[in-house]
């Protein structure tokens, strides 16, 4: 069956070319963003979010599939409800075209491949958390937890559908710590590892930071969404993920507080959104910055 799937994949990549590819990972993509931006609005609210149909929140007028077309019935009705003509938030083609590109770029970065999969729900996932985490400031655990059983599947199978190589920590871990470990239990432990310093290190932070300082430094949303990142990625993608999520916080932290004329370090922003940048770039650069980094010192 394993190899059936990766000839019909390798067959399709023979016949596709890689153009159209990336045009139906881009249309897929967008209509995902369409059913993100329901999750993003619902969960927070503990609401459904299968039913009931979408409307519109000011009007409460159920939203005619016509208008409900990513990102084009935005540009169609300017921007407006059709009905009562409220402005519709921005976020919502945003939403709808972030999750298109990111599509693409995972198509391109991972290729049509039988790991493919994994990552879009993984990249899906991020967003979701993103934007949740930008609105609200929580991290629901009802993506947080689905996502680290998801992160555990995949690290159990890719390797044997793919090969060890697509987990950037695997190849290190199988000819060290777990070798002679049958693949799917040294990825099990790089995965464990991974969680540990993902979640592991934010909790111990945060910790420290409120015994020395009294104060919360970080929820344990920032906590569980690093246990599924690094159950993911493993340990080497994981610190690059922590290290740009705290690189570009604090850029933005800074900027915000030299644009409000303000001196206070202790402005509150919500760390989720940086650490999912952080994930998304390690996820579609990480192991060129982590290989450019290890060269610098050989």
């Amino acid at each position: 069956m394993t190899f059936s799937l990766i000839t019909l994949l390798s067959d399709f990549n023979q016949l596709i070319p890689p153009p159209f590819s990336y045009i139906i990972a881009g249309a897929f993509g967008a209509v995902i963003g369409s059913f993100l931006n329901v999750v993003v609005h619902r969960l927070p609210l503990e609401e459904s979010v299968a039913f009931p149909s979408s409307k519109c929140p000011s009007c409460s007028k159920e939203i005619a599939f016509y208008d409900n077309v990513p990102v084009l019935s935005y540009v169609l009705l300017g921007g407006r409800c059709r009905s009562c003509k409220t402005r519709i938030s921005v976020r919502y083609p945003a939403v709808e075209l972030l999750t298109a590109l990111l599509f693409v770029a995972v198509t391109w970065r991972t290729g049509v491949t039988p790991a493919l999969p994994f990552d879009l729900i993984f990249v899906s996932a991020l967003v979701a958390l993103v934007f949740i985490d930008a609105e609200h400031m929580i991290l629901p655990n009802a993506i947080t937890y689905p996502g680290m059983v998801s992160a555990l599947v995949a690290r159990v199978a890719i390797p044997y559908l793919v090969g060890a190589p697509h987990f950037d920590d695997l190849p290190g871990l199988m000819n060290g710590t777990f070798a002679g470990w049958p693949v799917w239990a040294a990825s099990l432990g790089g995965a464990l590892i991974g969680a540990l310093i993902g979640g592991g290190s934010l909790w111990l932070m945060g910790w420290l930071w409120e015994k020395l300082r009294g104060v919360e430094a970080m929820g344990l949303g920032d906590v569980k969404m690093m246990f599924m990142v690094g159950a993911y990625f493993g340990w080497r993608l994981t610190i690059l993920t922590i290290f740009l999520g705290v690189f570009s916080g604090s850029l933005i932290g800074i900027l915000l507080m030299a644009r409000q004329g303000k001196k206070d370090m202790q402005m509150l922003l919500p760390f989720g959104i940086f650490l999912g940048i952080g994930s998304i770039l390690a996820l579609l650069v990480g192991p060129q910055i982590v290989e450019w980094y290890a060269g610098q010192f050989k």
